[in-house]
């Protein structure tokens, strides 16, 4: 599986790299601006990300700009929505539902941070992803 981490915390890239790298081959980003770059050029060869995990908030290009955008990329390029990215959105905002309601109609599924093994190993098997 490939697997691509957008997080601005250094220590959530750790812990997401930590636990995902058991399944796959993972790159980092550390905000949207540089993920939809990476998820652009992995397609442009070929080789699509199977796994995005987004942060919500982060500087310079958030993950829910970031989401909207990467959708469109596999919208223009013929990719049924079922057939493109899973993508897991990470939060730290409990309770923010308003600002979730746009990221949970365009992601997979929404995990609140820190990112616990059970959580991230429980929303990859309901994704069918292991």
């Amino acid at each position: 599986m490939k697997i691509l981490i957008v997080e601005d915390e250094f220590t959530s890239r750790v812990i997401l790299e930590k636990i995902l790298s058991h399944y796959g081959e993972v790159q980092q980003c550390v905000n949207g601006r540089e993920g939809v770059e990476a998820f652009t050029a992995a397609l442009d060869r070929g080789e699509p990300f199977d796994l995005v995990c987004l942060d919500v908030m982060m500087p310079e290009m958030g993950g829910s700009e970031a989401l909207v955008m990467i959708r469109d990329i596999e919208e223009k390029q013929g990719t049924p929505r079922r057939q493109g990215a899973k993508v897991v959105m990470t939060t730290g905002h409990n309770g923010a539902e308003d600002d979730l309601e746009a990221v949970r109609s365009l992601s997979d599924a929404v995990v609140s941070k820190p990112v616990r093994l059970q959580d991230l190993t429980w929303t990859l098997t309901t994704l069918g992803l292991i």
